[in-house]
């Protein structure tokens, strides 16, 4: 494959590129960056080596070669490297290894054992390119980040090399290896009420989604330095992360001030959501202050995101939930209370604009309801009666902790059955 110049060529001073003054590559100079005041070094010669040693050797051949040597049409390697985001390179520049012949076979092989079909191998090769260079490049700027700090970069650059990256390639691995066991456990194996329904490898699958926001992200974000921003955010999405995590769910992506995530379990949906809007709610804890949406439903499932109808109404429903709230569909609502008999509010006093609209005779009614409840598995219902006994200590009468609160601005756009109530925990006794 291309090598991946541009996170490489990052470890470079751009006016160490132009600076006539400084030597050829293999020496090591240094220039003056003005706007700063200090010096930048020249580290070419290190970046050089470290390119030579990640792809296995000196470039020596041209993409034509390549393409020869594996025997595969020109246009297909292309079509490939450009699907995963590598450079482009000219027909007589020499800027591949035999590396890259041996990427390329394999990548002929997958789609000859069918692996990647004609359906799937566009979309799975740009979701490889795009997931292992958004690693690259926060990988390279740490780095870089370390190495340009020290007194000698240029030494720096060769001990990180020669240290760090063989075991983050280990580790890498074996990450990917402890994520396909998981995946494969969750996807192989049949949890629906009747495991000879469970069909291995379909797309869709009964998921409780939930959006989290944090509230007052804007203006918060104008009011940090870049180094308290970047601090600030990795905080939320570890915090978030460790929470669905701990309760089995799985973080699907961050998306700037709010995380996606999915849970097999509703009841745990609803405890991830909870358990981080109290903690927003707290003035001493530093967690920042959230908003949820939830909605359970059938979800389209493909390369590791999450699509369809159930998912969008999530993020509706975070988009109308006040600061502090859990706001969750009628589907999980209906989910939650057919575990057992959980009491709803009467329309909310402090709410001044009044009771709920009717509801919309198209929004849904009880044989929809039921077939959702059936989605749920044993373990499920052991969940939401552990759940209970973790708050009150005692054993789990039946009925769960929630209460839902009508509000009337709950009509989604685009969603007009689709009403939402916002979720609480009971108070003790009631």
């Amino acid at each position: 494959m291309p090598p991946a110049e541009e996170p490489l060529d990052a470890l470079v001073a751009p006016e160490a590129a132009e600076d006539p003054e400084v030597g050829e590559v293999g020496e090591v100079g240094e220039v003056e960056d003005v706007g700063e005041g200090r010096e930048v070094p020249d580290v070419r010669a290190q970046v050089r080596a470290v390119e030579t040693g990640l792809l296995g050797g000196e470039p020596h051949l041209t993409r034509r070669q390549v393409a020869e040597r594996v025997g595969v049409p020109l246009s297909l390697a292309e079509e490939l490297w450009h699907r995963l985001g590598f450079p482009h390179h000219a027909d007589d520049d020499v800027a591949f290894t035999d590396a890259d012949v041996e990427a390329l076979s394999l990548a002929r092989d997958l789609v000859m054992l069918g692996i990647l079909d004609a359906g799937s191998q566009a979309a799975m090769v740009r979701t490889w390119g795009r997931s292992f260079a958004r690693l690259a490049e926060w990988q390279t700027d740490l780095l870089a980040r370390l190495a340009l700090s020290a007194e000698d970069p240029g030494q720096r650059i060769t001990e990180l090399t020669d240290e760090v990256l063989p075991r983050l390639e280990v580790l890498q691995s074996y990450i990917w290896r402890r994520h396909l066991v998981s995946a494969a456990n969750r996807i192989l194996t049949p949890t629906g009420p009747d495991p000879d329904a469970s069909r291995a490898g379909d797309p869709t699958a009964y998921l409780a989604v939930g959006f989290v926001d944090i509230v007052g992200y804007t203006s918060r974000s104008r009011t940090l330095s870049e180094p308290e921003f970047v601090t600030w955010i990795e905080s939320f999405e570890d915090v978030a992360t460790a929470e669905v995590t701990d309760r089995g769910g799985r973080v699907i992506k961050a998306i700037g001030d709010e995380i996606l995530f999915v849970t097999d379990d509703p009841v745990q949906a609803a405890e991830v959501a909870l358990a981080l809007t109290t903690r927003g709610a707290d003035a001493d804890d530093p967690f920042p202050e959230v908003r949820a949406g939830l909605a359970y439903g059938e979800v389209v499932i493909r390369l590791g995101d999450v699509y369809g109808s159930t998912v969008n109404i999530a993020a509706r429903l975070t988009s109308i939930a006040r600061p502090g709230t859990v706001v969750v569909d009628s589907g999980l609502q209906e989910v939650l209370t057919s575990l057992a008999a959980a009491a709803e509010d009467p329309e909310d006093p402090d709410d001044p604009e009044g009771p709920d609209d009717p509801e919309d005779p198209h929004g849904g009614g009880r044989d929809d309801v039921l077939r959702l409840a059936a989605q749920l598995t044993d373990e499920a219902r052991h969940h939401a009666q552990e759940a209970l006994a973790l708050l009150t200590g005692e054993a789990a009468p039946a009925h769960l902790p929630y209460r839902f609160r009508r509000i009337r601005r709950a009509t989604l756009k685009g969603f007009p059955g689709v009403r939402g109530r916002v979720l609480r925990r009971a108070e003790p006794g009631r």
